[in-house]
């Protein structure tokens, strides 16, 4: 049998990530290059000349003499952490398949419990703006999910109580394979909810092909094609034509339970986005690192009070 390019990849070593990634001056170095990847470039005037006051840590501009520093405005923003600090969450969050609890990000990277929650949230919120910017377009399969729930109360399902509805969207390739994948927490799985949620994360001409529930003609209102496939037990199925997204949702499950001691409701979307932008990015594992850190940077702050805050919307 022929070995799966995707878990067989080299990604990115950690002997190879310290030699780029291991001095403060390293990562300041390849952060700038990244914001400025055609040299510096005011913020204020858009002038090129600066000096950099290293005590600091802040670049001034020759003509307006504004101070920009290398994080301002970015989501790395008033961090007291150091930036080796930040690159190294970045690395382990990418280059883990299932992820990294935050208790264990802790101690990998030596800082508190609560700083490796904050960055960890942080770094979620930058994948899921990054992945919300690129709508599903072509062939796509989508389900129902359901995450968390009682356990006691004999119910499984669309029917067990305390449980969090999400949708599953995955694209295919012209041969049947997975490219792209979604994972938004609904409301619930009404007709007007789907059709918002396709408006926005599905490109119009899409054909989607769903489950006989009666939510997903919704998508319909999205100017896209939808292709239900009744899923009752019968000789008419096929039980083939969900395989992948059965497969990825179930891979989502085992890797949050695997993962996470706790994990709360209102955290979910940060949760299955940091999943979504693994996946979405799972050809080029050694890149993701540059990747996440330049988008990043082009990410606005998120204060602490805003992480806090539940996401009830997609």
């Amino acid at each position: 049998m022929a070995k799966n390019k995707i878990q067989f990849q080299k990604g990115l070593s950690l002997p190879r990530f310290l030699s780029q990634y291991g001095t403060e001056e390293q990562c300041r170095e390849a952060l700038f290059k990244m914001r400025w990847p055609q040299g510096f470039q005011c913020p204020k005037c858009g002038h090129t000349g600066y000096c950099e006051i290293r005590d600091r840590k802040v670049y001034q501009c020759h003509k307006c003499h504004f101070q920009a520093s290398l994080i301002q405005g970015t989501i790395f923003a008033a961090t007291k952490l150091p930036l080796t600090a930040w690159l190294l969450g970045i690395y382990l969050i990418t280059q883990s398949k299932d992820g990294i609890s935050s208790l264990h990000l802790a101690r990998t990277v030596g800082i508190s419990a609560n700083a490796a929650l904050r960055m960890k949230h942080k770094l979620q919120q930058v994948m899921k703006d990054r992945d919300d910017l690129q709508p599903l377009s072509g062939l796509l399969l989508m389900d129902d999910a359901y995450w968390g729930g009682k356990k006691r109360d004999g119910k499984r399902g669309r029917g067990a109580s305390g449980k969090m509805p999400f949708v599953a969207a995955l694209s295919l390739s012209d041969k049947g394979h997975p490219l792209f994948l979604k994972l938004s927490h609904l409301s619930g799985f009404t007709l007007n909810e789907i059709s918002s949620w396709a408006t926005k994360h599905i490109h119009p001409g899409s054909l989607v092909i769903s489950d006989g529930l009666n939510c997903f003609p919704g998508v319909t209102q999205a100017q896209c094609e939808h292709e239900p496939v009744i899923t009752t037990k019968g000789p008419e199925y096929d039980g083939k034509v969900f395989e992948w997204l059965n497969t990825v949702i179930g891979n989502v499950k085992s890797a949050m339970h695997g993962t996470y001691h706790a994990l709360s409701n209102k955290h979910l979307p940060r949760y299955l986005a940091e999943f979504c932008y693994r996946f979405n990015r799972r050809f080029q594992m050694h890149a993701m690192i540059d990747r996440l850190a330049y988008v990043a940077l082009r990410t606005q702050p998120v204060p602490q009070r805003l992480l806090k805050l539940a996401e009830v919307r997609w």
